[in-house]
């Protein structure tokens, strides 16, 4: 095994299934737990090192922000609550505040480290957690729309018969109610759906729009069951992880500040990066058709709104 380090800041029930997810595919000989509940950290810890005689030898302990010095990524899922009658952008100040603290300790503990943002909203957190560390902007990733895109070719794949992991399709834009399928470049076996009988299905608006729809609205309809998502999230962080660690150089929809792309800036949101050792590698822009790129624009204004009313510095 490898001699990775990666830590996790916040051991709710996302943290957790990240630590799991690592944990069960040996992806570090090490994971530190922070967490402001140090008891539930140190509690969380004790019970995957019991799994070790089914899983192999991986480290896994609470610590504090100094324990992160040795660690390679950083996975960060805390964040607070929104509080009963509390505004939106008052939990967004809140929540910058937590990332104006969790900046400064990683600036001075493990300033190389590469920081993936699991907290949401994800896209707001990542871009205000570039503006608060000093470490280069291609090494603080959010996860974006990696479970969007995620659930998005699940379903495909349902709907076709066909393995999910044949299924070349992304959401972009925001990891929220703006997210955009970007159906021009949906393919399976590099044929395009839009335009191509695939198992003698053709692509008809109406059926694909509701596919969508519930693509949109899965977390709302877990969380009504369940109360809460954590199990995909915490997969879609360890493979992000397993990306970086591994250098593979994989092209993943994370959040990133495009920098131009489809006309934007000054946010960040998802578009296809290639993702490896040192962070983002380099940005790619797919051609979209006229009606995509307007809804990368609208959900890009939609993040960016929100920003201009937040308090960011301290």
């Amino acid at each position: 095994m490898a001699r990775f380090a990666v830590g996790i800041i916040g051991t709710g029930h996302v943290g957790v299934a990240a630590a799991y997810a690592i944990f069960q595919r040996q992806l570090a000989s090490e994971i530190v737990l922070v967490d402001k509940n140090q008891q539930r950290a140190e509690g969380e810890a004790m019970d995957l090192m019991h799994g070790q005689p089914l899983v192999g030898r991986v480290s896994v302990r609470a610590g504090e922000y100094k324990d992160l010095a040795r660690c390679q990524v950083i996975v960060i899922t805390a964040g607070v609550n929104q509080q009963p009658g509390e505004s939106r952008l008052d939990l967004l100040n809140r929540n910058a505040a937590v990332f104006r603290e969790i900046a400064e300790e990683l600036d001075r503990h493990a300033p190389d480290a590469i920081l993936v943002i699991a907290t949401n909203p994800v896209d707001i957190l990542t871009y205000v957690m570039q503006q608060l560390s000093h470490r280069p902007t291609r090494r603080v990733i959010g996860t974006g729309t990696m479970l969007d895109t995620s659930r998005f070719r699940s379903l495909l794949g349902d709907h076709y018969q066909v393995n999910p992991r044949s299924v070349h399709a992304y959401i972009l834009g925001e990891h929220g109610d703006s997210e955009v399928p970007i159906w021009s470049g949906a393919m399976i076996g590099g044929l395009s759906i839009m335009h191509h009988v695939i198992n003698r299905l053709r692509f008809e608006r109406a059926p694909m729009d509701a596919l969508f729809q519930r693509v949109r609205t899965a977390a709302f309809d877990i969380i009504s069951r369940k109360g809460y998502t954590n199990t995909a999230i915490g997969l879609v962080i360890a493979y992000l992880v397993r990306v970086i660690l591994e250098d593979q150089r994989g092209v993943l929809p994370v959040s990133v500040n495009p920098e131009g792309d489809y006309g934007q800036r000054d946010v960040c949101f998802s578009v296809p990066c290639v993702v490896g050792a040192h962070g983002v590698e380099y940005r790619l822009a797919p051609e979209v058709n006229a009606a995509e790129r307007q809804g990368l624009e609208a959900s890009a204004q939609v993040l960016r709104s929100s920003l201009q009313r937040m308090t960011i510095g301290g």
